[in-house]
């Protein structure tokens, strides 16, 4: 489909969708190169900078990545943010990822007020205090910090966790069964510390997601994770509407 001058969508807005369809209609994947600026600008009667605008727009969205001297490539798809109560490591095979983690701090300290509301205990109780480097495939995906009363899990340090999901570990070791959730999830902005770990510019859009985890109607667990937004989405499925709503 060409340009279409009558349309009120902006020419590198239909510019963005015909690309989109050239990339399924082709059959490229991840990692083959798209068209340059000049072709795209020739094939579509397109200035350099509504095609560059257009170029930058699909870069923003992690739909490409360009490399200097070389062109613009097709970039991994997003992963789709589980909105179910699942570990990281559950989600990450669940969509045929290889997931993993990098421990950063274990240390018992005592709950902070903001914790210590959260997990619906006293402030200064003690905590097991968790942060990892989560990965899928080898790629850093988000930095978590996970916060669990210590009266809960006993001898929790002694327990690797860079090899093992959390939740299994507090299932079968401890026989904590996180039957129920809650979980808020804002943009944000990634700050010094989290964009060395995660390989992103200090300032870079984020998706900081807390999420708080029961057993019997007890919060037991507390995460703050910071998710890159250039390799997640969030995706829902919308029960049908009710008559008369």
């Amino acid at each position: 489909m060409p340009i279409d001058p009558t349309n009120p969508q902006p020419k590198y807005v239909q510019l963005r969708d015909l690309i989109l369809d050239g990339i399924a209609s082709d059959g490229l994947g991840v990692d083959d190169l798209v068209p340059s600026e000049r072709e795209l600008s020739a094939t579509h009667g397109l200035s350099r900078m509504t095609v560059r605008q257009t170029i930058d727009l699909l870069v923003s969205e992690g739909r490409l990545y360009r490399v200097p001297g070389k062109g613009t490539f097709i970039a991994r798809p997003k992963i789709a943010m589980s909105l179910e109560l699942a570990s990281y490591s559950e989600d990450m095979r669940a969509r045929g990822y290889e997931p993993g983690a990098r421990e950063l701090i274990r240390q018992v300290i005592p709950a902070s007020g903001h914790t210590a509301r959260m997990l619906d205990i006293a402030p200064g109780t003690l905590v097991h205090h968790i942060e990892r480097m989560r990965t899928a495939d080898d790629e850093p995906m988000a930095v978590e910090r996970s916060n669990i009363p210590a009266e809960l899990v006993p001898g929790l340090e002694t327990f690797d966790l860079a090899e093992r999901s959390l939740y299994e570990v507090l299932e079968n070791e401890f026989d904590i069964l996180l039957d129920a959730g809650e979980q808020t999830i804002e943009a944000g902005i990634c700050d010094s510390a989290d964009s060395r770990l995660l390989g992103l510019p200090a300032g870079n859009p984020v998706l900081v997601m807390q999420r708080r985890s029961f057993t019997k109607g007890q919060c037991a667990a507390l995460a703050l994770s910071t998710y890159r937004a250039d390799r997640y989405q969030l995706h829902s499925r919308l029960d049908p509407r009710r008559h008369g709503d």
